[in-house]
């Protein structure tokens, strides 16, 4: 897989994130397992939600449905107040606690890559998982619209999983249970989540988690991190640098 080389030589973030995820890719590719995740800088997320418009235009999701969205908190008080911003998506979990709920086996954790999916031919649409996910991760599409009629933007097949399925009443994923997963159709063809890329402050950072030379394993052993309802034993495998 070619690479564009940076013009002055030198390997912005972003640059070193896609030669991460080409190791990363070569690894798959002979037969090797990853561990895909994601770290993210709370300093230098500015709460502008670029990243949430981002994943519904790639991802074509309905009114009520975002894969990823960013919380806000006021801290201190007055004169000494500031905001924090924390950007969360599905945190792809070890130990995932919306798997063994479904009682179609419509979502899975990949063995290959760590990836947390749903199958939307057999999604049911019960929200047992969405019940079950402490982190408030999952939705459910109810066929709402932004506009009515629907505007050609929004009869787009959206590229998801790479199934190219078009929104309409009774067809998937309509009726189904819905959630990030890391752009997966994005990831197999090189390219970065829609998120990260759009992250104005550079504060979302992907890789291959198991892979000290990739940007998120040296960010992981240089800085102090956390992780969210670690004592739940879930091992989500997103990190807030602190």
């Amino acid at each position: 897989m070619g690479r564009v080389q940076p013009i002055t030589g030198e390997m912005g973030v972003i640059d070193r994130m896609e030669a991460d995820l080409e190791r990363a890719l070569e690894k798959r590719a002979e037969g090797k397992k990853v561990r895909f995740g994601m770290v993210v800088d709370l300093r230098k997320c500015t709460g502008c939600r670029a990243c949430t418009l981002a994943c519904k235009a790639e991802n074509m999701t309905p009114p009520e449905v975002s894969y990823n969205v960013v919380l806000e908190e006021e801290v201190g008080e007055y004169p000494n107040v500031r905001r924090i911003f924390m950007y969360k998506p599905c945190f792809h979990c070890e130990n995932p606690p919306c798997v063994p709920v479904c009682p179609v086996q419509a979502t899975w954790k990949r063995e290959e890559d760590g990836i947390v999916i749903i199958d939307y031919d057999r999604c049911i649409g019960c929200r047992y998982c969405m019940t079950a996910c402490p982190y408030g991760s999952r939705f459910i599409d109810l066929g709402m619209s932004y506009t009515d009629p629907m505007q050609p933007y929004e009869q787009a097949a959206s590229p998801e999983y790479a199934e190219y399925r078009v929104r309409a009443d009774g067809n998937s994923p309509v009726g189904n249970a819905r959630k990030c997963h890391f752009c997966l159709h994005r990831l197999y063809q090189g390219m970065l989540p829609a998120c990260l890329e759009t992250c104005i402050g550079r504060a979302i950072h992907f890789g291959d988690l198991d892979d000290p030379d990739s940007v998120v394993g040296q960010l992981l052993a240089t800085r102090n991190h956390l992780r969210l309802k670690e004592e739940l034993g879930t091992e989500p495998n997103v990190y807030y640098l602190t």
